[in-house]
């Protein structure tokens, strides 16, 4: 099956905007697939960020970053994208694509992970 990997992960001074990337190689993300970013610091739990639904432009949104984020996917690239703006020292984490079949924030019906890329928000 699919393999997804990340990156654009890197430091950015709070204020700042990052992009990440996530691929799928080896495979096609398929229309029926959902498509999520998580995030996890050190000590926390893995938490949802964003999900898109791969055959619509259908989001959903954690409140954390709402109005911040944006998830996209490009069909034709195999590729969803994370858009982040107005970065925050509380966005600091490992970011991690999963692909799954069900709309849902729940990471455990996510069946597919990348290795994440990380991101650090600080001066």
């Amino acid at each position: 099956q699919v393999q997804l990997v990340e990156s654009g992960g890197r430091s950015v001074q709070p204020g700042g905007s990052l992009r990440l990337s996530c691929v799928g190689s080896g495979g096609r993300i398929y229309s029926s697939s959902v498509m999520g970013w998580f995030r996890q610091a050190p000590g926390k739990e893995r938490e949802f960020v964003a999900l898109i639904r791969w055959h619509s432009p259908s989001t959903l949104y954690a409140d954390s970053v709402k109005g911040r984020f944006t998830i996209s996917r490009v069909n034709a690239e195999n590729t969803v994208y994370l858009q982040m703006n107005s970065l925050k020292p509380e966005d600091t984490a490992r970011y991690y694509c999963a692909k799954g079949s069900q709309y849902t924030s729940d990471h455990r019906s996510y069946n597919v992970w990348g290795q994440g890329t990380q991101v650090t928000v600080a001066s």
